[in-house]
């Protein structure tokens, strides 16, 4: 996908949901949605105080996070892959703790690792890293065999099969779920940022509302929204650079 197309779907999408919003203030009269024109006003705060810092605490969270969940889930989904008992044992494991919600072990995790920055790196190393295994192991049961037949046929190491084979086959599916994991990611800052914590996207957004401030709580959603679609369209550049050679990469 250009450039071009991706700037023309942002703005469209941009356009269509900031009309909604503005239909909603003008139909409901609550202090609870105000004018977005208002608070388009005075988003030249977003660049003064504490703003930027809240925005690096929470990419570094993400960041930390995703760099976790790739060295686990790669090696997991790829073991899994290539070996049935370990799959038996480990695929039970992961089809049940799946579906679980994660910001429900919060709690557990507080309790564990604290209040602070471990605490919210666990949940969103939690999301990713499932999300990764069962990637990872999917896209490697389904390589065409064929492609292992040179690297074989030279007397190729299992490392260098799995270097120059599996993590290239992989890439593509492997992007992708990366990209619907930030999202997810992203979207439980306000719940995980909401203890424990002076700095974060969601903390920004949590503090405003207690301080029925809703100025400031929209800015602080605009925000962790451009930086979701930004995370978003990162890895989909990333995508278009490394798996030039996959048609479905596009």
């Amino acid at each position: 996908m250009g450039k071009l197309k991706r700037l023309v779907m942002f703005l469209q999408g941009f356009l269509l949901i900031n009309l909604l919003w503005l239909v909603a203030f003008l139909l409901m009269h609550t202090p609870v949605i105000p004018n977005p024109l208002l608070v388009y006003q005075n988003f030249g705060d977003v660049f003064t105080g504490d703003m930027l810092l809240h925005i690096l605490y929470s990419l570094r969270r993400i960041a930390i996070g995703l760099a976790l969940s790739l060295g686990v889930g790669v090696p997991v989904g790829i073991v899994m892959a290539y070996s049935q008992r370990a799959n038996k044992i480990l695929y039970p494991l992961i089809y049940f703790s799946y579906p679980i919600p994660k910001t429900a072990l919060l709690p557990i995790a507080m309790l564990v690792w604290g209040m602070r920055d471990g605490s919210k790196i666990a949940i969103i190393f939690l999301i990713i890293v499932f999300q990764v295994i069962v990637s990872v192991r999917d896209s490697v049961k389904n390589i065409d065999p064929a492609l292992y037949g040179v690297t074989v046929s030279v007397g190729a190491s299992r490392g260098q099969i799995i270097r120059h084979v599996t993590l290239p086959a992989i890439l593509p599916e492997l992007l992708t779920s990366i990209r619907v994991s930030l999202g997810t990611a992203v979207s439980i800052l306000f719940f995980v940022e909401g203890y424990g914590t002076k700095y974060g996207m969601g903390y920004y957004i949590v503090d405003a509302w207690s301080r029925i401030n809703y100025i400031d709580m929209y800015m602080g959603i605009i925000v962790i929204s451009v930086i979701g679609f930004a995370l978003f369209v990162a890895v989909d550049v990333l995508s278009d650079r490394l798996c030039r050679w996959n048609g479905s990469a596009k």
